[in-house]
């Protein structure tokens, strides 16, 4: 399932942990790990260092390819209370650097730059920006200098039901392509998402995983994260820690259209998901 970008690179001693992922041609699944007291699907479980550490070690065992580690709640459908650049470091000192040690790739999710630096000098592998390099001027640098992948996402400062958010979301993609490349990140180091809730409404979130294949003309791993996400009760009421089924619908039916990386709160069970509908499609 490598893109054709990646797929130029695997000979080389020196390739990143992340395509050595992709070149498995497999469903990569990301982790999630909430540092954080207001997470929209599991505010402040793990907000003490020993709890988080306990989860990472979990997400490990269950069969997460990576660990997406958070320590500012983007909370997809607004609310979310800004995290100053200290409490961020403070919520993720005791936890990034023993999380790397498990020696699973470990991804910062952060849109502030300096936070992104100190990550990938602890040994972070890959910088997760909700804003596509498009919110803090100074993330391409940092992340062109780091020489590590960057995940892009779609996202907007509100939902406009009356766009066709196919367009924008391709849009938003094209900006933050040129931006990257401005700054000398190779293209084969992006990954872009669609940010499934982010800037959207219900039928929008939905609409861009039905209509995932259209961000393929990119020649770019397509991340997808419909976790527990609100557009799951809009098509049947729930709350987001009775969401799994939609969540591993949805990620299934992303894969399908294309998706290469899926962020997922409930690592085994997608595994398990993945793994099998694997098995019975290839079977005869």
């Amino acid at each position: 399932m490598s893109s054709p970008a990646v797929s130029d690179r695997l000979a080389g001693p020196e390739l990143h942990p992340l395509h050595r992922l992709l070149a498995l041609g497999r469903p990569i699944v990301m982790g999630v790990l909430n540092v954080t007291p207001d997470s929209f699907s599991d505010g402040g479980r793990f907000i003490d260092p020993a709890a988080a550490l306990a989860q990472a070690h979990r997400l490990a065992a269950d069969g997460a390819d990576i660990l997406d580690i958070g320590a500012e709640s983007t909370r997809p459908y607004g609310g979310a209370v800004p995290v100053s650049l200290e409490d961020e470091f403070d919520r993720l000192a005791p936890v990034l650097p023993a999380a790397v040690a498990l020696g699973v790739p470990v991804s910062i999710d952060t849109i502030k730059a300096e936070i992104a630096a100190w990550a990938l000098g602890q040994g972070a592998a890959i910088v997760n920006d909700v804003w596509g390099l498009q919110r803090d001027p100074d993330m391409a640098r940092v992340v062109a200098e780091h020489r590590v992948p960057v995940i892009v996402m779609h996202n907007r400062e509100a939902a406009d039901p009356a766009i066709d958010i196919v367009a924008d979301v391709t849009a938003f993609f094209a900006r933050s392509l040129d931006i990257a490349a401005r700054a000398g990140i190779p293209r084969d180091h992006v990954v872009l998402d669609p940010g499934v809730g982010f800037g959207k409404t219900p039928e929008q979130s939905m609409a861009v995983i039905a209509r995932l294949e259209s961000f393929k003309s990119f020649g770019l791993p397509l991340l997808v994260g419909a976790s527990r996400k609100r557009f799951i009760n809009t098509v049947v009421p729930s709350s987001p820690d009775h969401r799994l089924g939609g969540s591993i619908a949805a990620h299934l039916l992303a894969v399908r259209n294309g998706a290469t990386i899926v962020r997922v709160h409930d690592v085994a069970e997608t595994v398990q998901a993945l793994r099998v509908t694997a098995a019975i499609g290839s079977a005869s």
